[in-house]
């Protein structure tokens, strides 16, 4: 594909070389070229559909069930877009580059489960499969930064900034982070 007739996100950010270092993730990260990140949920009714869908329509997603942005798409994306902007201009990388390794490192690799056997109830590790690592991982993001923003003067795409550096940096201060350590330690505890 020529460089003119290359899709980029947002009209700016590149898709190639986007590879997930964790292996077990490629199956559940999709990072299809597109311009805008509206499927118009078209996956919603078939069954593991939206590993199809790319992982910045599954964040804006997420954002827009924030409260802030009241269920409206367009609030969600734009506040990606600000965000990827922030980070772009924070790190000199390609933003998605970043974005992907934020949720590589902020994706807890296991959980607990309860079980209850004979009337008494106990707690059982178990590992997730990739796509619930994936969701945990853009929630716990998207958590973080309206924990950040709430009663703060900064803005919500600059704190969804930050904890995206943050947590692509494996800083332990970032609340995605800290979670997916809180998770694991969980079960670490349960085997």
């Amino acid at each position: 594909m020529s460089e003119e007739q290359q899709i980029k996100l947002f009209d700016k950010y590149d898709f190639s070389d986007l590879e997930p270092q964790d292996k077990t993730l490629q199956s559940a990260i999709s990072f299809k070229p597109i311009y805008v990140p509206i499927s118009g949920g078209r996956h919603a009714r078939q069954r593991f559909k939206k590993t199809t869908v790319n992982v910045i329509e599954r964040l804006a997603n997420i954002i827009s069930l924030t409260p802030k942005a009241g269920g409206k798409k367009s609030k969600g994306l734009k506040a990606v877009e600000a965000a990827l902007d922030i980070v772009h201009a924070k790190t000199n990388k390609n933003p998605l580059g970043v974005l992907l390794a934020a949720i590589e490192n902020s994706a807890p690799r296991e959980d607990t489960t309860r079980i209850s056997y004979g009337g008494i109830l106990y707690y059982q590790a178990v590992d997730i499969s990739p796509v619930r690592r994936v969701d945990v991982a853009l929630r716990n993001i998207v958590m973080g930064a309206r924990k950040a923003s709430f009663k703060s003067p900064k803005p919500f795409h600059e704190c969804l900034a930050e904890e995206i550096v943050g947590a692509a940096g494996k800083n332990p201060k970032i609340f995605a982070i800290s979670r997916k350590e809180e998770l694991e330690k969980h079960a670490i505890a349960s085997r």
